[in-house]
């Protein structure tokens, strides 16, 4: 294993740990020791400088990949190669924020890395786009498109993008979406079968690219008359599909994750039902649709599992017989192995293992007919937690702190009211007499008989003198 040497791990990869030889005779003579590395998300890309985002942090290329569509990552970065001749010398250029990429042929000297502005050629002029992919991941990519790496007719790459090339490049950016309108605006007029999604203006203002998406053939002769004479500018019309209307527009899907079109996929295979009805998906297309309004592409992403899954059930199996008729099939699970069965005038559903089905079907073929179908229990391994019983309450409650809280407050209340200024005496204590003060009760001769006395007798008996609170103590 080869460590790079001391001093010069900055020109390394933070994220490469260090090379092995696998083969010094073989185009690619190493295997890479990597390490995953957790980058911080770009937040002020929109403030670049000098056409480089100014919140990754990585010497202009975005590592966490959340600027652009598409986006590819290179773990080939930076790697010593033991023939720099022998280097792919063609470079991957990304547009509209990478929702449109294209090959160039690197005839400078000078060294692009992810994320360089670089000033390429165009129709008539030139154009500005972003380096998305260097190095040997070029050509398998070319391989795979079927591009031949020495094509005489690939464009180059002029220079590295300078101010004044990315100062024009803004400018036609900005006026996309005007252009974009007033397109809209004159395709309605002239009453074309026909949407425009995206208008793409060249960096040096030459020419524009209309795409749109339209259910049959439109004649838009009259319509690119209309926008050369009005934009000044070659106008190029290109039909794209409802899926790839989709991707450059993005959005957030049903599982709560970009889509994967605008993020990475770019080849897009045709969907059907059938794929829902291998994997026992209820057909509702308001479930099944995506927001391009076409079957959701993720349904082919587990297909080729659920295929492998299903050689294992019997074929044929969709009728039994039984001596309460005709049993039918309707549901395969793939992950318990079993077939719900459901017999006519019932509703009950009849899980069955496949043994139990291969044994029937062979009766079946001697003209037998089983009596029962011998459904398995289905258990589920979540514990079911005991509900509360019901308990009778009533006459289990006692009253007794009720009682002796509504006492406490009673004799609270009447301290209170014996301690007010205008019911004491001469000491500070309450006045027990409730005579004393009052003349229309020493009037009446009742208010100071004794206790207990009779009330028909004369009372010459002097009154008592009032007795406060001390004088009981």
């Amino acid at each position: 294993m080869f460590l790079p040497e001391e001093g010069n791990y900055n020109e390394y990869p933070s994220r490469l740990i260090g090379y092995s030889v696998a083969n010094p005779n073989s185009a690619f003579p190493f295997y890479l020791i990597t390490k995953s590395i957790a980058h911080m998300g770009c937040g002020s890309c929109g403030t670049a400088s000098n056409g480089k985002p100014g919140g990754c942090k990585s010497n202009g290329g975005c590592s966490s990949g959340g600027c652009n569509r598409l986006n590819v990552h290179d773990w080939l970065l930076n790697l010593p190669f033991h023939d720099p001749e022998s280097s792919c010398k063609v470079i991957e250029v990304s547009f509209q924020q990478g929702s449109r990429k294209d090959f160039y042929r690197n005839t400078t000297l000078q060294y692009f890395e992810k994320g360089d502005r670089v000033t390429v050629e165009g129709v008539g002029g030139f154009d500005v786009g972003e380096v998305s992919l260097t190095g040997e991941l070029v050509r398998i990519q070319l391989k795979k498109k079927g591009i031949d790496e020495f094509n005489p007719d690939m464009k180059k790459i002029l220079r590295r993008s300078g101010e004044r090339d990315i100062e024009l490049f803004n400018q036609q950016k900005a006026r996309e979406r005007e252009v974009l309108a007033r397109s809209r605006a004159a395709a309605r007029q002239l009453k074309l079968p026909m949407k425009l999604s995206e208008v793409e203006i060249q960096a040096d203002g030459k020419k524009a690219t209309f795409f749109y998406t339209a259910d049959d053939r439109v004649d838009f002769r009259e319509l690119i008359k209309l926008y050369a004479s009005d934009f000044k500018l070659k106008v190029e019309m290109r039909q794209i599909g409802i899926r790839q209307e989709a991707a450059k527009v993005g959005g957030i899907g049903s599982c709560g994750r970009e889509l994967c079109c605008s993020t990475w996929l770019h080849d897009f295979k045709s969907v059907n039902t059938t794929a829902a009805r291998y994997q026992n998906l209820s057909i509702n297309q308001t479930k099944l649709s995506g927001q391009c309004g076409r079957l959701k592409c993720c349904l082919n992403f587990e297909l080729d599992t659920y295929l492998d899954a299903l050689q294992q059930f019997p074929d044929y199996a969709d009728t039994l017989d039984t001596e309460s008729g005709t049993a039918h099939l309707i549901k395969k699970d793939i992950f318990k192995n079993l077939m719900w069965y459901v017999l006519p005038n019932n509703t009950k559903h009849y899980p069955l293992t496949i043994q139990r089905v291969k044994e029937i079907k062979r009766l079946n073929r001697e003209g037998q007919k089983v009596a029962e179908l011998e459904p398995v229990e289905i258990t589920s391994g979540k514990i079911k937690e005991a509900e509360p019983a019901f308990v009778d309450l009533v006459g289990q409650i006692s009253l007794r702190t009720l009682e002796k809280n509504e006492r406490r407050k009673r004799d609270r209340d009447r301290q209170k009211q014996q301690n007010r200024p205008g019911n004491t005496g001469s000491q500070g204590a309450p006045n027990r007499n409730p005579n004393q003060g009052n003349p229309n009760r020493d009037r009446s001769g009742r208010g100071n008989q004794p206790q207990g006395g009779n009330r028909n007798q004369p009372n010459n008996r002097p009154p008592a003198p009032p007795r406060n609170r001390n004088e009981n103590q």
